[in-house]
């Protein structure tokens, strides 16, 4: 490590803004271990997240064209 790096870690505190990340407003998400065993990156995590987007997207878009469908047969009589 270069000398102007040095720092005197023997004060350091493990953890010590580990509630603050949890709180809500954070823009960091903190993944139970098994989780994180899965997925190697955040490109990763990301990926699979917006997989489970479109597919609730694609969801909606069916249960509402259902819906309406139902509704139109309904009045049809």
């Amino acid at each position: 490590m270069r000398p102007e790096y040095n720092f005197d870690y023997s004060k350091a505190v493990r953890g010590k803004y580990y509630k603050r990340i949890l709180k809500e407003d954070a823009n960091v998400v903190v993944l139970e271990p098994d989780i994180a065993k899965a997925f190697p990156n955040s490109v990763a995590v990301n990926d699979a997240l917006r997989v489970v987007l479109q597919a609730g997207r694609a969801a909606r878009r069916l249960t509402t064209r259902s819906t309406r469908t139902r509704a139109k047969a309904a009045r049809a009589g």
